[in-house]
Formats: structure tokens, sequence, C-alpha cells
């Protein structure tokens, strides 16, 4: 983390912010980002993730390896050697026979004589069993890395959900709370992939944050809305397709990339013309500051209220974003609605081949 210096030679740090989103087996796309990131050296003081985002957010920040690249690498790749190579060229797969390592489907055998509802599909509130992936997640994390007590070379982990039953935005933040498990099944919880809710707390149900955003930026400047931020942004869905759908199943996996690609272009333009007028706000405030005593009909309460005033707005913010860097994955040569599904060695080999390849691309243009 480095400093500048404000009109008030006040000390603003300079922050790295890793912004990491949901997208299933694309989050492979990801890891092959970061290896590329952290090839470059780069390190990060704040990983914001929602969905498959929060589960490499987490082995990034809570790493019990000091490559935590490394680590989210054999993540992916444990996963793709658990998932099922009956019929390897089936998008359904996934969906059918589950990835062990991650995911069973509640139909599977196992469940027969444990799930009281096994013969009863009619009452399911979810397909699919994920409780599995925390015994793979403990190979990898060291839970005791993501609270308020972590060390200072522990990046600050934000994963977002939703409330089920409030549809409020909830968010789970290492520097404030312990992170634990349920906070990353109930970040990874689609239930539109046939998912479950989870119990974060006394009555507080919890699904996929990706529901409310699948770019959880704004976290990232609530968190520390006074320093200044260069902004990693990886997209698991291609932003650009070159050429219309040519059938509906072209369509709809158009559709989903445009539902689940980076919406945050509004708030960083916002960003910075906030910034400009938090600029003209301090350059006021100086002015006012140095010929206080000058004022005609100006007391000392209405500058100490000016002072509050101004205060609230800078502490709150005042963050400038210096440079953004949008990683994002090219469209698929043969697309399909499910390729969020496919956890096949090949494809997921493939995505972190092809995240490594943009990264080292999105570096080398100029900002």
């Amino acid at each position: 983390m480095q400093s500048v210096s404000n009109t008030h030679h006040k000390t603003r740090m300079i922050e790295n912010v890793l912004v990491l989103q949901g997208g299933g087996s694309l989050g492979a796309f990801a890891c092959g980002v970061y290896k590329t990131l952290a090839k470059h050296g780069l390190k990060f003081d704040i990983i914001t993730g929602t969905s498959i985002g929060a589960i490499n957010g987490a082995i990034i920040a809570g790493s019990k390896n000091s490559h935590p690249e490394k680590d989210l690498e054999n993540f992916w790749l444990e996963l793709a050697e658990s998932s099922q190579k009956i019929f390897p060229s089936d998008p359904l797969n996934a969906w059918k026979y589950g990835v062990p390592k991650f995911f069973l489907p509640r139909w599977h055998w196992n469940y027969m004589f444990t799930d009281t509802n096994f013969f009863l599909p009619t009452k399911w509130t979810y397909l699919f069993d994920n409780s599995l992936l925390l015994d793979t997640l403990k190979n990898y994390i060291d839970y005791d890395r993501l609270g308020p007590k972590k060390d200072s070379s522990t990046p600050r982990l934000i994963i977002t959900a939703v409330d089920v039953l409030t549809s409020k935005h909830l968010e789970f933040d290492s520097q404030k709370q312990q992170i634990d498990e349920k906070h990353i099944l109930a970040s990874s919880g689609y239930p539109l992939n046939g998912f479950p809710w989870v119990k974060v707390k006394e009555e507080q149900y919890a699904w996929d944050g990706s529901l409310i955003s699948n770019t959880p930026l704004r976290q990232a400047f609530k968190a520390s809305p006074r320093n200044d931020k260069n902004l990693y942004i990886i997209e698991n869905y291609a932003k650009i397709r070159t050429e219309l759908p040519s059938n509906m199943i072209e369509v709809f996996d158009r559709a989903n990339d445009i539902l689940f690609i980076d919406k945050t272009r509004y708030d960083i333009e916002i960003s910075r013309k906030i910034t400009k007028m938090i600029m003209l706000i301090e350059n006021m405030y100086e002015i006012i500051e140095k010929n206080v005593d000058g004022f005609k009909n100006s007391s000392n309460e209405d500058f100490k209220r000016i002072k509050s005033d101004y205060q609230k707005i800078v502490e709150k913010a005042g963050s400038e974003i210096l440079s953004v860097y949008n990683i994002s994955r090219d469209a698929m040569e043969n697309p399909h609605p499910l390729k969020n599904a496919d956890f096949s060695l090949d494809t997921i080999k493939d995505l972190i081949s092809q995240g490594e390849q943009k990264a080292e691309e999105k570096l080398n243009e100029p900002q």
C-alpha cells in the first residue's frame, strides 16, 4: 500500500483492489488471470467476490501457501479431475452426475437413507448438495486468516450474498467479522443452478450475491472510501460478441453473458465525477481555513460547522480511481447456455490458459 498527500498534507493510501465475478466453472478463467497478476508481483489490499468469485477470493486471501496462485490452480484442477467422464462431450455431465469435490445431485444414491425427502421431490427446495466443497477447501484455506486478527500481509476479503427473505444485500467483511465456511457457501449458493440457501445467523438465510450484482465493486469503495484505488476487474463472461446469435442456443448463451457481465462503468464514471467535486471542496476549504479570520459576519461556530460537514464528505467519498484494468474472457467458439457448468479437465485447463493470456495482454496495454 503506497501513500500520497492531499491538499491538507494528510496521508491517503493507494490500494490495489481485485474484483472477482461469479460464473461457475468459468471461474477457472479468473484463476489464470490471477496467476499472471501474481507473476507480475501484484499484491492486493482488498479482494471482493461473489459466487465462484467468493471461493476464488477466499483461497487467495486465506491461502495456506505463500504462493496463493498455486493453491488456486490446484483447487481448480482437483475439481476438474473429480468431474464425471462418462460422456466427456455432454454439457449436462455436471448436472446429471455432479462434481464430487464440489457438489452432488440430490438424487444420488448417497442420499437415499439420509435425506428424509429423497422420494418426495415436490418438497425439494434445492437440487444439489454443495457442502462437499467444504472438505475440498480445507486443503487450501486457513480460515484464521479470514478474520479481524489476520496479519497485515493478508488481503481484506469482502464477499457478498443476498437475504432470501428480505432481499437485502449482505456483505461479509474479514476486517469486521470472521469469515467461515457458511459465508462462502452462502455467497456461492445460486438457486437457479439448484443450490440451497444457507443459514448464516438466526433468522437470516442467504443465497448467492450475484442475484443482485455479479461484480461486487461498490463494496471496495464502501470499505475504504478515502483511499485511492487501482482496480482489477476479472470478467468471466464475454463482454463483446462480433456477430449476432444464429440460433436459440446462442441467444440464451448471449443473454447469460449480458446478464452477468460487468455493469460498473456507470459507477466508475460517477466515482470520478465525485472525485472532481471532492477536489473542488478541498481547495475551497483550504481557502476558508487560511482566511477564516478575515471573513466578515463569520463566527467560529460557522467555521466549526463547515469543518464538520467537510470532514464527513471527504471521509465518506474521497477515493480516486487511479486506473481500471478490465480483464475479460472472449466469446466461446461453440457457445451454449450451460458453459458455466463444464468442469471437464480440458475445459478448465483451457480457461486457465485463456486467463493467463488475457491478463498479459491487458497489463501490456497503455493506461
